[in-house]
């Protein structure tokens, strides 16, 4: 049987997670989720998976490590460290949607919400943790987690949580637990420092990758347009009338920027809001629910505030000045183009800025194809707006042909032509 035509009814799960995966809907899995499956043996291994953002990869250990565990026993065994509160809480939510029937109780350990709650969780028998290291720390420090009981790591993102200045946590806590029978770490990207934390606390690991160049990624079309360096602003906003995303990721450089280009957007017409660190909780849950409720449909984020955001069908990935590095580049694009689904990353950068990128990809050996393109100037604009009205006008008029007779006997008028300048000035 290839690879295309599994399901998850072919893999030895227990039938409480076969029914809840026909419950969501799932039927076939994913590649990331094929290779963890379908070696039996990875299970009494430590593994290290290198997948793209988006490529399915928390099936791909929930799946495995609650089919393993014992879900009577009312104590830690499984621990999943998040580099950010939002992507642990999505992963606590497919845990305990996955495990719900098999009686898997989920405790969540993230900074910024109740303590209390978080320890009566733990009291109360929660089997599988997942955390921030902050957090997930602190409670190792005040007893409140005991981790003797834990026998599965899981690391994800690792590559994100040491770019996040989680080192020294992460080491704590890995060296806090002594009866750990597998680690497994997943991450986009394989910095040194994540080969180094690999080599350090896990054993002889088996490794997957399903990346062979970290820029290349087939459901993502590529663009970089050169914008005037002394008018980026108007370079940007010409490309968002040009693209005319339905739902886009917008990345600046740092947190002032976010905000102000946000603030700028919304003052020509632009439906944009920003999330950035200066922002409290509930104003990036209010931003979050306004993008996926589409009251906007650009959120202007820095790195660090979109990493672990759960947003589906980000039509448009834009980058908005020089990436730090081609790990970040990876990583902002990785937001479109998830699960199957088409997506367009863009890079808007200056004439400089450019040869700084193609450096950049060069020297990391890089076979990405991208596109390189001029932003379109106000005529060009103007042109393409034309195209999609007169496009829009034919959809109308083949949904219906209420009218037709009627344009055709307008049509033979002598004054047709100002007839048909009247029409689209009122339209």
């Amino acid at each position: 049987m290839t690879q295309e035509t599994k399901k998850f009814a072919d893999f030895d799960l227990r039938p409480e997670l076969l029914r809840a995966l026909e419950r969501k809907g799932f039927e076939t899995p994913m590649p990331v989720q094929v290779c963890v499956l379908e070696d039996e043996t990875l299970i009494d291994s430590d593994i290290i998976v290198q997948a793209k953002t988006g490529s399915g990869k928390t099936l791909a250990f929930a799946l495995p490590l609650i089919n393993s565990m014992d879900p009577k026993t009312r104590e830690p065994q499984i621990i999943v460290l998040s580099p950010t509160r939002e992507l642990a809480q999505q992963t606590a939510r497919e845990f305990a949607w996955l495990g719900s029937e098999c009686g898997v109780r989920v405790a969540t350990l993230v900074g910024g919400l109740d303590m209390e709650r978080q320890i009566r969780s733990l009291r109360d028998g929660a089997n599988v943790v997942v955390g921030t290291p902050g957090r997930v720390l602190d409670h190792v420090r005040r007893g409140t987690f005991k981790t003797s009981s834990i026998h599965s790591i899981v690391l994800d993102e690792g590559d994100h949580m040491l770019d996040m200045g989680f080192h020294d946590e992460m080491e704590a806590i890995l060296q806090s637990m002594d009866n750990v029978e597998r680690t497994w770490l997943f991450s986009a990207t394989m910095p040194p420092e994540v080969m180094s934390l690999a080599r350090q606390y896990l054993n002889a690991p088996k490794k997957i990758s399903l990346v062979t160049d970290i820029t290349s990624h087939e459901d993502i079309s590529q663009k970089a347009y050169i914008i005037p360096s002394r008018r980026r602003f108007e370079g940007l906003t010409n490309v968002l009338i040009w693209e005319a995303p339905s739902r886009a990721l917008l990345f600046c450089g740092t947190r002032a920027e976010t905000q102000d280009i946000a603030d700028k957007l919304c003052d020509i017409g632009f439906k944009a809001t920003p999330i950035h660190g200066d922002m409290s909780q509930r104003e990036r849950n209010s931003a979050l629910g306004a993008l996926r409720g589409g009251r906007v449909n650009i959120l202007v984020a820095t790195d660090v505030a979109a990493r672990g955001l759960d947003i589906d069908a980000v039509s448009h990935v834009i980058q908005f000045g020089l990436p730090q590095n081609l790990e970040s580049f990876v990583h902002r694009s990785g937001r479109t183009g998830r699960a199957g689904h088409e997506g367009s990353n863009m890079l808007l950068l200056t004439a400089r800025e450019a040869k700084q990128f193609r450096f950049m990809a060069s020297n990391a050996g890089s076979k990405m194809k991208m596109e390189w393109i001029p932003a379109p100037d106000a005529l060009e604009i103007e042109g393409q707006a034309r195209i999609r009205f007169e496009k829009t006008l034919l959809e109308h008029a083949l949904e219906s042909d209420e009218f037709q007779s009627w344009a055709e006997e307008l049509l033979t008028r002598d004054e047709a032509m100002m007839l048909v300048s009247g029409l689209l000035a009122k339209a």
